[in-house]
């Protein structure tokens, strides 16, 4: 039997979306929006956290996905993020369901291809962009809770590179265990942060979703998991000077988050 697939396409506004079956739009912070969207799916249907869109970001939908699809193969990807391995901005030229079924006749995740910072580690750059609270909590729970997890969560802290977007693929068993590890932990988090987090911008509310961007490399390498890094287009104009100006004023404490 061919295994269904099921990719979600997480996105909090109307946009171009790809016509191949194996993407799902999916309205997320549904929730909390006056306007459900005709023709997406709501991540505040079944079993859902819709109304923490804010804090979790995309994670909603990946919660989401977890609890009420029914695919045996599951992904997540954005409205202006894809996979590909073509550099246009065309959703033509997206990941199709053909190279996918072929990528996992030898992996069993897919990634994007790694960022790297090359003058930092993945740690450094976290706490130059966002608040150092939050990660000093999330090593906290990692160490009392799963300690087993720690020497993998180490090393990648030190690393100079990371999986990012929170965007993959996976078959149904693994992408369940990721799921319910990496919520388990965030929800240990939230309990121990929650109230401070009321007093950030709305910007690094979304703490919970920065932070699961550093732990889908901790958990693929505590599991050796074989996965297949994909590359990634960004469909919209990338401000690349302005993206840099950012960055080294976050890297030299000019530009700190409040």
């Amino acid at each position: 039997m061919t295994e269904k697939i099921e990719i979600m396409v997480a996105a909090h506004k109307i946009a171009p979306m790809p016509v191949a079956s194996i993407y799902t739009p999916l309205q997320v912070g549904a929730a909390l929006s006056s306007e459900h969207f005709p023709e997406y799916t709501w991540d505040d249907t079944g079993d859902n956290i819709s109304i923490k869109n804010k804090q979790y970001n995309e994670l909603t939908a990946l919660y989401w996905a977890r609890h009420n699809s029914q695919a045996d193969i599951v992904g997540l990807v954005h409205y202006r993020r894809y996979f590909t391995f073509n550099r246009k901005k065309n959703l033509n030229t997206i990941l199709s369901e053909a190279q996918l079924r072929d990528l996992l006749q030898h992996v069993d995740v897919i990634v994007p291809k790694k960022r790297h910072y090359w003058i930092e580690s993945s740690e450094s750059h976290y706490r130059h962009a966002h608040h150092g609270q939050s990660l000093d909590i999330l090593r906290e729970v990692i160490q009392t809770d799963y300690p087993d997890y720690n020497e993998a969560f180490e090393a990648n802290m030190a690393s100079t590179s990371a999986h990012m977007f929170n965007m993959l693929i996976m078959r149904r068993q693994l992408f369940n265990d990721y799921v319910d590890w990496l919520f388990d932990i965030l929800d240990k988090v939230e309990h121990r942060l929650s109230p401070e987090v009321q007093n950030w911008s709305v910007y690094e509310r979304r703490v919970y979703g920065f932070l699961s961007e550093r732990l889908l490399d901790v958990w693929l390498t505590k599991h050796q998991i074989k996965y297949q890094e994909v590359p990634v287009v960004f469909m919209e104009h990338q401000n690349w000077l302005k993206k840099g100006t950012k960055f080294l004023a976050r890297k030299f404490g000019f530009g700190r988050v409040q």
